[in-house]
């Protein structure tokens, strides 16, 4: 991974990171009563998560002004392990151990990217 500006990489992740936590925020969301239909998808928390998933975005396409597409998709995999992580501690889910192998095998892919 020679020449790669690691500034691009890291707003990727940051970027990644940042829908990790959208994603948490709607299922958080999804998972509370609402008054109305309309209630279900224009309330604060809704808005916030489509928002941020729209910087994430713009993230994304700015990122890959500086590092390559074959390791954009490397780098987006970390989601999995955001989303995983992040729903143990705010949802209290516990992961299967299919999660957890799946989750070692993402791991070792990027770590073999990254040799």
């Amino acid at each position: 991974m020679n020449g790669i500006n690691w500034i691009y990489a890291l707003v990727l992740i940051g970027g990644v990171f940042i829908s990790s936590v959208s994603q948490i925020l709607l299922k958080k969301s999804a998972d509370r009563e609402h008054g109305s239909f309309i209630r279900e998808y224009l309330n604060p928390a809704v808005i916030i998560s489509y928002s941020v998933f729209v910087i994430a975005t713009f993230m994304s396409i700015y990122a890959y002004k500086g590092i390559p597409l074959s390791m954009g998709a490397i780098l987006d995999s970390t989601g999995y392990i955001f989303v995983t992580v992040l729903s143990a501690v705010f949802l209290k889910e516990k992961p299967t151990i299919r999660k957890v192998t799946a989750l070692c095998i993402i791991i070792a892919g990027i770590a073999v990217y990254s040799l």
